[in-house]
């Protein structure tokens, strides 16, 4: 595995892919309405300071993936019980985007397949794909994301066009002053999506031209959140901050208004699209970062038997972790978010390069 090397164009592919992932389906900052597109800003630029930690940290330890490094950082008595911490969140975070992905195909396709099904056969998809190695993975990135931006500027395109598209939509802009704003955004915004870029500090040591990591890190979050910002505005435009706020799905829902001539139609399959996609992007990082945590941890060579694994524990815990699609939702913003993100992706990363900076500095 130390032999695989990743270039910087497929890592940027991966890291803009994985930022945009649910999250443009899903819609962020629903609470501030016509102010979610400021809501993503603040996110991003917090996202890029994370990335900053992110990057000097694997700047200090060129060679190893966060789980490898922690060690060397706090000593093995208090890493281990953060890097199993690590792990789970991982796993439990590809479960998430599965659930998700299951959901979304459940309410508008597939409304009659169960879902264990409809997780189960993407499950199945994913681990046939990540079996094969972190570098076709990888490459992947460069065949599909591009195809993904085009779906994205054809639906901007195509939202332009619809008959209720009204600029005032965006107004009165921070109507009740910053502070609620902030107050949203901080810390949900950053943590999700932009704070769970720190699984790609187990990518890190593959990467081919290390000096450019800091770059590559802060541009792709930097584009990242310039994408959901300019979307969020498009999805308002066309649906009003009321619906935008009340809606599961809103990207699909404006979609779903674009009509041509009353001939051409039901663009919202390209929606659908970009979510299995998006959820590939996602589900295949934190299964990834899951598989090499678990073999830095016991000294495996591989990890295609560990992915197999994983991909069992993922698929049942994404059916079980909740009864119905708003308890999921209710979970992670009232507890997961909040506090195990806030943990492992702010407290945790800042205080390893604190105490990594003054162990440098005084060796």
């Amino acid at each position: 595995m130390n032999k695989v090397k990743i270039g910087n164009i497929q890592m940027f592919y991966i890291m803009v892919g994985y930022v945009l992932g649910t999250a443009i389906i899903l819609g962020l900052g629903l609470k501030v309405k016509q102010d979610a597109w400021i809501f993503i800003l603040i996110g991003t630029l917090g996202g890029m300071f994370l990335m900053t930690i992110y990057t000097k940290l694997s700047a200090f330890y060129p060679n190893d993936s966060l789980v490898q490094m922690m060690p060397k950082i706090i000593g093995k008595f208090l890493s281990y019980p953060i890097i199993f911490l690590y792990i789970f969140h991982f796993t439990y975070s590809a479960a998430r985007a599965c659930r998700e992905l299951g959901d979304l195909l459940a309410s508008t396709i597939l409304v009659e397949t169960p879902q264990i099904v409809i997780i189960g056969s993407f499950m199945v998809l994913i681990i046939y794909c990540l079996r094969g190695g972190i570098e076709p993975f990888f490459r992947m990135g460069e065949v599909v994301f591009p195809v993904y931006i085009f779906a994205l500027i054809l639906i901007w395109i195509l939202l332009l066009s619809v008959k209720g598209n009204d600029v005032t939509n965006l107004t009165p802009i921070l109507a009740n002053g910053v502070n609620p704003v902030l107050k949203e955004a901080v810390p949900a915004a950053i943590n999700f999506p932009f704070g769970e870029t720190i699984v790609f500090m187990m990518f890190f040591p593959f990467l081919n031209d290390k000096y450019k990591l800091k770059k590559i890190g802060i541009f792709a979050v930097l584009f990242g959140g310039i994408l959901l910002t300019v979307n969020s505005i498009m999805i308002i435009l066309v649906l009003g901050p009321e619906i935008y706020s009340q809606n599961i799905f809103a990207f699909l829902t404006a979609t779903r208004m674009v009509s041509i001539a009353d001939f051409l139609e039901r663009f919202d399959v390209l929606v659908i699209l970009m979510m299995v996609a998006g959820v590939f992007f996602k589900t295949g990082g934190f299964m990834f970062g899951a598989a090499i945590g678990i073999a830095n941890v016991f000294n495996l060579k591989q990890t295609r038997s560990v992915i197999l694994g994983l991909g069992t524990i993922i698929t049942s815990l994404s059916l079980l972790s909740a009864t119905s699609y708003m308890e999921h939702l209710n979970i992670g913003s009232m507890f997961f978010v909040p506090y195990v993100h806030t943990f492992l992706q702010i407290i945790v990363p800042i205080l390893l390069l604190c105490i990594a900076f003054i162990r440098k500095r005084f060796n």
